[in-house]
């Protein structure tokens, strides 16, 4: 297959992000020209960057996706786009006013000037959110949208449509990549929206009993992040366009098993306390159906779940050894 990466010129928005970071090292092993990265360092950081931020391919450039000046200046220049730049659910709910300056009016610019400059393909960053509580488990593509609640599911979806309307009426050739739980080293460790993960990594650190609110029974799909950037540069390298497609472990995981796996890789003895679930949470399961990412990407995960939470916390002691 033709290598499409060697010698580009790519740009990824949000590229010091936890997944974008990753997706940056998956694209230098196949020896682009230049990677742009986009990033206003809200989320992304530095420390995100450390492996390739002095190599000569790459340039970062501290900046906001909603500067329209700026990124036109960056799409003028590359052949490819991945869009990563998002806020998290909560952030969107906490600002729906600036959930739809990032999520939908900057990517509306970016889908423009991706038209505007002939840019090759534009690989989206979407989410199972589009689903709410799905219907169908595994979860299909085809699954029905309808029963979302959240804005940022509303705002990726929205995203999703806009790609396809500017590959019909343009030829934009484009993928959007509909990411299950993603989880791995990098992950948001401190601030307003940390994961569940985080917080019980924090309660093993400090050895206290980690909280589990409701019974537990709430489930996800946990993909390793290397595997969600190995779907990103899967879905450059191919020929398929206009597609969305799942990007999951196919593996269906509680909250009350993720706790004892990640007791167990710790050797921690610790026991959970239940509390009364003060939150609404529609979505009380996840699956994905992974058989079209197999199929049209070659796209198979590597990484199970114990040995990803095995790496996140290697990842998260030395990280917290270093700040104490």
């Amino acid at each position: 297959m033709h290598n499409k990466i060697y010698k580009s010129r790519i740009l990824i928005t949000g590229g010091a992000g936890f997944i974008g970071s990753f997706v940056v090292e998956e694209l230098l092993l196949s020896n682009p020209e230049k990677v742009i990265i986009i990033d206003n360092l809200l989320r992304g950081s530095f420390d995100n960057m450390k492996a390739f931020i002095h190599n000569p391919v790459v340039e970062f450039i501290e900046g906001d996706v909603r500067d329209v000046v700026l990124l036109e200046k960056c799409i003028s220049e590359v052949d490819f786009v991945f869009h990563m730049a998002a806020l998290r659910i909560n952030a969107c709910a906490a600002n729906p006013q600036e959930g739809f300056e990032v999520m939908l009016n900057a990517t509306f610019h970016l889908a423009e000037l991706c038209m505007k400059h002939k840019v090759k393909k534009v690989i989206y960053s979407s989410s199972a959110s589009i689903y709410g509580l799905a219907q169908h488990f595994p979860t299909p593509e085809t699954e029905n949208p309808y029963d979302n609640q959240t804005f940022y599911g509303g705002a990726k979806l929205w995203g999703e449509q806009l790609f396809r309307n500017f590959k019909f009426m343009y030829g934009l050739d484009y993928v959007a990549l509909r990411y299950f739980n993603v989880y791995g080293p990098r992950m948001d460790t401190d601030g307003k929206y940390t994961e569940v993960m985080i917080r019980w990594l924090d309660c093993i650190r400090e050895e206290k009993a980690p909280l589990i609110y409701g019974d537990g029974s709430t489930t996800m799909d946990f993909v390793y992040v290397r595997d969600v950037a190995k779907a990103n540069v899967a879905a450059l390298w191919s020929d398929v366009t206009d597609e969305a497609i799942n990007v999951g472990n196919c593996v269906e995981t509680s909250l009350k098993q993720l706790l004892e796996i990640l007791l167990k890789v710790n050797n921690s003895t610790l026991i959970p306390e239940f509390r009364e679930d003060n939150t609404v949470n529609p979505v009380s399961r996840r699956l994905a159906d992974i058989s079209k990412a197999k199929k049209i990407l070659g796209f198979c995960p590597t990484v199970n779940l114990e040995k990803g939470l095995y790496e996140l916390s290697d990842w998260y002691f030395k990280k917290k050894k270093v700040k104490g």
